[in-house]
């Protein structure tokens, strides 16, 4: 084995060994299990080297070397191996998700959830940033002789409804003008758009019809407005806690943060578009600056849509969280493409 592939295996041969048991690794048990047929002074060596170059680092004198960010940052790069979940395992989490499948923020509630039991670590979920997000279709369901919702569907995934109420009779065939007529004039338009100068603008072009419609049409503002805004779920943060051990200062921000919508949210925003790890100082928060975080956005419409998180430790089993959070995001994103079609 050359040098530089050899310390390529060290460094891998490390970073699995402590993420699987949490004690440094020395050069002795090293060579036993990563089946080096070198001298424990040649492992030594490149051991001492990868600490030079930051890729290890030894907490005692006498202790074996622990991976550092940097160490987690080019095994996660240039040497870990994701292996998809198992079609038995996909199954289980198609069947988990679709148990509460009746909008997408119970589906991503659901998903949060699952990710924190699968990984045993803090998991968050949120719909799309609704920069782009446009109004895709526009329904009315009755809920009584003078009710009915709205439910607007967004090309972003998102589907938001409101309760509206009218003096006159609400039949099956008003619902139909209401919903052909609110069709052609919102579809397409920007979430962000829908406010009152917009409905008054609409309102103006139904003519007559806008008499019976203005209840109506705002329900259908409060909608977008609500469907613009991003949705957070999160599970697991009591996981957390142990990963601080005794500095409760640090757990107390953690916690304080991921609590916040506003504040997670625009982190969760940040987040790739393709699966990634963010490791330590990697994330936008110095809250999460000893905390790992992998990410994968699901699929609406064809185009990446919200995302889904997991937070943990440095010592993270990397490759396992990967896996599971893309088998998780493809899930979600079939079951919200479904509600959309349907």
């Amino acid at each position: 084995m050359e040098p530089a592939a050899r310390k390529q295996h060290i460094l891998s041969a490390i970073v699995q060994s402590y993420i699987a048991t949490g004690e440094p690794v020395g050069s002795k048990s090293l060579i036993q299990e990563a089946g080096l047929k070198v001298s424990s002074a040649t492992v030594r060596n490149d051991m001492a080297e990868l600490t030079e170059r930051g890729y290890l680092e030894q907490p005692h004198t006498s202790a074996g070397r622990v991976p550092t960010q940097a160490g987690y940052r080019y095994y996660v790069d240039n040497v870990m191996k994701v292996t998809p979940v198992s079609e038995q395992g996909r199954e289980y989490i198609m069947q988990t998700l679709s148990e509460a499948a009746d909008s997408p923020e119970s589906i991503l509630q659901g998903a949060a959830q699952l990710l924190s039991e699968l990984t045993g670590f803090a998991a968050a979920a949120a719909t799309p940033d609704s920069e782009n997000g446009r109004v895709r279709r526009i329904s009315f369901v009755p809920t009584g002789a003078h009710s009915a919702m709205a439910v607007v569907i967004a090309s972003n995934g998102v589907i938001k409804t409101k309760l509206f109420r009218c003096e006159f009779l609400l039949t099956p065939q008003m619902l139909e003008v209401f919903d052909k007529a609110l069709n052609e004039a919102f579809a397409g338009i920007r979430l962000g758009s829908v406010g009152l100068p917009f409905i008054q603008t609409a309102a103006a072009g139904f003519g007559e019809l806008s008499l019976y419609m203005s209840s109506a049409l705002t329900a259908v503002m409060q909608a977008c407005g609500l469907a613009a805004q991003i949705s957070v779920c999160r599970s697991g943060y009591h996981r957390l806690l142990p990963l601080a051990g005794d500095d409760y200062s640090r757990a107390h921000r953690l916690l304080a943060f991921l609590q916040n919508d506003h504040d997670l949210a625009a982190m969760l925003g940040k987040q790739p578009l393709t699966t990634a790890a963010s490791i330590g100082t990697e994330n936008s928060r110095v809250e999460l600056a000893q905390n790992s975080v992998v990410s994968a956005r699901y699929i609406t419409e064809g185009s990446p849509s919200g995302v889904l998180a997991v937070i943990g430790p440095l010592r993270m089993d990397y490759a396992r969280t990967w896996s599971i959070i893309e088998c998780t995001a493809d899930c979600v994103g079939s079951l919200i493409g479904g509600l959309i079609d349907e």
